[in-house]
C-alpha cells in the first residue's frame, strides 16, 4: 500500500504534538532536592502541634515505615506528642464491604464539622495478598469531606494485619490528637476476620448494617454484635425504608440476648441514610449520651488505661516479629530452611524451633 493510502486508512497514525518546554530543569532539581530533605523529629513535632497537615502526614508516613532506621525517629515524634494527645473521641466504624462505610463517614464527618468539630478519618484499605498493593481510594469516595478544612483523611494499607487494621493506626491516633483533631474516626476494612484490634483502640464502636441482604440473621451471631455500642442500618431511603425499619426491630431483639456491658451502656439500634442525611444527627446524639454515661461512671478512663496495656503487649509482639525477620543471620538461614520444609526433609514446627533458637542465642 502506498503512502497516500496509508494516510487515508483508519489504522494510520497522526503525528503527535510534542510537549512544550515549559518545565524548567532548575525547578525540577529544586523539587527533587526538597523531597530528599528529611525534617528532624523536633521540626515535625513543632509542625504537628501548630496544626500543620503536611508535617502530620510526613510523621504518619514515618511511623508507618518498616525501615528500622525510621523507628527511633518515629518514637521520638510520638513520645513528644503524647502529652498533647488523649483529648479526642475515638470512634470505630465497621461493616461488611458494600454497606456504605465511606459514604456514611462522609455524611457523618460533615455533620460533625458543621458542629465545629475537627475530624480525622483513618481509613484502612485492604491490601492484595498477591501484589501486596492497595487502592487507597477513600479520598476519592469522600470527595466532599476531603475538601473540608476541618477534616483530614488518611488512607492506609492494611498490609498483613488480621482484621484490616493498619499496623500503625494506634500511633497515628496520637499524632492526629496532638495536631488538634478532637474526633478520630477509624474505618476498618470490614472483612469480618477480627474487629478486636479496632475495638481495642476506640471509645465507641459502631456497626453498620444493611437491610434486605440476609444480614439480619448474621447479626444475631455473637462476636461483633457483643462489641458494638450501636448498630445503624444504613441506606434507609427510598423503597428500602420499610426493610430498614424491620431490620432495626430484628437487631433490637437480638441485642437483648447478650449480657450487660461493663460500661453500663445498653447498645442501641437506629436507621439512617447517608444520601439524604436522615438519622445522621441522631447517631452523634447517641455517641454523646454514651460519652456522658461512661465519663460519669469512670469507665471511659479505665478503658483507655486497659487499651494502653493491650497495645504495650501488641507492640512487643510486633517488634519481636520485625526484629526476627530483619536479623541478618535469620535471613541467611530462612531460605535454606524453607527449601528443606518444602522437600519434607524437616517438619515446619521443627524448622521454626531451629530458627527461633538461632535468633535467641
Amino acid at each position: 500500500m502506498d503512502d497516500k493510502n496509508n494516510l487515508n486508512s483508519a489504522l494510520s497514525e497522526k503525528a503527535g504534538i510534542s510537549a512544550p518546554e515549559i518545565i524548567s530543569a532548575t525547578v525540577v532539581q529544586n523539587i527533587q532536592k526538597f523531597r530528599k530533605v528529611q525534617p528532624s523529629a523536633t521540626s515535625l513535632v513543632k509542625g504537628i502541634l501548630s496544626g500543620n497537615i503536611s508535617d502530620l502526614s510526613r510523621a504518619i508516613t514515618l511511623v508507618e515505615s518498616t525501615n528500622p532506621e525510621h523507628l527511633a525517629k518515629a518514637n521520638e515524634v510520638i513520645n513528644a506528642c503524647l502529652f498533647h494527645a488523649n483529648k479526642s473521641v475515638r470512634i470505630g466504624i465497621t461493616g461488611v464491604p458494600g454497606v456504605g462505610k465511606s459514604t456514611f463517614i462522609e455524611s457523618f464527618g460533615s455533620h460533625l464539622t458543621s458542629l465545629g468539630k475537627k475530624v480525622a478519618v483513618l481509613a484502612v484499605d485492604p491490601s492484595s495478598t498477591i501484589s501486596h498493593g492497595s487502592i487507597l481510594g477513600d479520598k476519592t469516595r469522600m470527595e466532599e469531606l476531603v475538601k473540608d478544612p476541618n477534616a483530614y483523611i488518611r488512607p492506609s494499607a492494611s498490609g498483613d494485619t488480621l482484621g484490616g487494621v493498619a499496623r500503625k493506626t494506634r500511633e497515628t491516633i496520637t499524632l492526629c490528637e496532638a495536631c488538634g483533631f478532637d474526633t478520630i474516626i477509624i474505618e476498618t476494612v470490614g472483612v469480618g476476620q477480627s474487629e478486636t484490634a479496632v475495638h481495642s483502640m476506640v471509645d465507641f464502636f459502631l456497626l453498620l448494617k444493611i437491610a434486605g441482604a440476609g444480614d439480619e440473621l448474621q447479626g444475631i451471631k455473637r462476636g461483633i454484635m457483643e462489641m458494638a455500642d450501636a448498630i445503624v442500618i444504613n441506606k434507609a431511603d427510598g423503597d428500602n425504608i420499610r426493610k430498614a425499619k424491620l431490620a432495626k426491630t430484628e437487631f433490637n431483639r437480638a441485642l437483648h440476648l447478650f449480657p450487660a456491658k461493663k460500661s453500663g451502656w445498653t447498645a442501641t439500634t437506629a436507621t439512617c441514610s447517608s444520601v439524604t442525611g436522615d438519622g445522621i444527627p441522631e447517631v452523634w446524639e447517641t455517641i454523646s449520651k454514651f460519652l456522658q454515661l461512661t465519663n460519669d461512671n469512670n469507665y471511659f478512663n479505665n478503658k483507655r488505661v486497659e487499651q494502653n496495656e493491650y497495645w504495650l503487649l501488641e507492640t512487643i509482639n510486633e517488634r519481636l516479629k520485625l526484629n526476627f525477620y530483619n536479623n541478618i543471620e535469620i535471613q541467611a538461614l530462612l531460605e535454606s530452611t524453607k527449601k528443606a520444609v518444602q522437600k519434607d526433609k524437616i517438619s515446619p514446627f521443627a524448622a521454626a524451633q531451629i530458627l527461633l533458637e538461632k535468633y535467641f542465642k
